[in-house]
């Protein structure tokens, strides 16, 4: 049962993630995605950075980069917030 548990434990751990979109997003955005990092990228794109609760969250978070109308390049899980 202890393995059960820690599955279930690294299971609810926020995941963090990167979601790079085409265009620069201003600073002024960043109450809107509280919480995450902004990088403006040479290329001309931004990347978002920051922990996800759940998938729930990860897609509120994508309505939020649609609502903007910039287009999304990816979304990328890179590791939990442990």
């Amino acid at each position: 049962m202890d393995g059960k548990k820690e599955a279930m434990n690294d299971f609810d751990a926020p995941e963090l993630y990167e979601i790079r979109l085409n265009g620069h997003l201003d600073d002024r955005w960043a109450d809107w995605f509280e919480g995450f990092s902004f990088t403006r990228a040479s290329d001309g794109t931004t990347i978002l950075s920051g922990a996800v609760a759940d998938q729930a969250a990860l897609h509120g978070l994508l309505r939020k980069v649609r609502d903007l109308g910039l287009p999304l390049i990816s979304v990328i899980q890179v590791g939990n917030n442990q």
